[in-house]
């Protein structure tokens, strides 16, 4: 059975006292874990050096939020794929809501950002949904597929080879209320359905992942539906007690 994978996102939070704290209590109980989970911490950009350090011989992975499309030169206060390299990071969200939303991320810069993240060899977690009014009007799986074909044009019929998607529809996001896990399982069959048809992809190989007001109480809710293949965790994995619960709700699930 194929792992789940999953990823903490800690957005614009922690500070070294808390991120300690964390990394401290994680050393001890997360190894029991591991068998049946990939586990990936994406903290601040800032933090990405003192976290690998922590989490480097744990077998945990580090994942940073987002990347600059440049790999050098004169852009003020951002981050390249080569430093992200530098400093451990493995996996790289891309096209997260809040980055399309509060930065004006088209598909466009989304896909090129997705492809230099490829080309630099590390696994790109690209999120896609809908909003509140697109869900409404029953738009959601043409939004999805605008938001895939991007990619697909650009690096063609290979493009999520070696790569995440993590459906996270925009209205879930940091409301507290999470979508219905049956809503979820079929969207991200069609996905899956969708990236199979179009690509060299098998079934098997295509990762798709669920954020959106996840925590403890409803991680296995989600977990338990064969095409949610992990979980993107937000204010959640803030909280050490909370974020390993939920690695161990994915384990008892796996392990059965």
């Amino acid at each position: 059975m194929r792992k789940k994978i999953i990823v903490a996102n800690w957005k614009l939070n922690s500070n070294i006292k808390n991120i300690s704290i964390f990394l401290k209590n994680l050393k001890l109980n997360i190894s029991s874990y591991l068998k049946y989970n990939t586990v990936v911490i994406a903290p601040s950009t800032i933090y990405l050096e003192r976290v690998y350090k922590k989490i480097n011989n744990l077998n945990v992975f580090l994942g940073a939020q987002d990347v600059n499309l440049n790999k050098k030169g004169a852009f003020t206060g951002e981050t390249s794929i080569l430093m992200l390299k530098d400093v451990g990071v493995k996996y790289v969200i891309v096209g997260h809501s809040e980055r399309r939303l509060f930065h004006n991320e088209s598909n466009e810069l989304i896909a090129k950002k997705f492809s230099l993240i490829k080309n630099s060899y590390l696994i790109p977690i690209l999120c896609v949904g809908e909003s509140k009014d697109e869900k409404r009007r029953n738009q959601t799986k043409e939004i999805i597929k605008n938001q895939l074909n991007t990619i697909f044009e650009l690096l063609g019929e290979k493009a999520f080879i070696n790569s995440i998607i993590a459906y996270e529809p925009i209205w879930a996001i940091g409301t507290g209320l999470s979508a219905d896990p049956v809503y979820v399982e079929s969207i991200n069959k069609f996905i899956k359905d969708y990236i199979n048809h179009y690509s060299s992809n098998n079934l098997e190989e295509i990762i798709v992942q669920y954020g959106g007001s996840i925590n403890s109480k409803n991680a296995q809710s989600f977990l338990q539906k064969p095409n949610i293949d992990g979980l993107l965790v937000g204010s959640a994995s803030l909280d050490y007690k909370e974020f390993l619960e939920i690695i161990k709700i994915s384990n008892d699930i796996l392990c059965k």
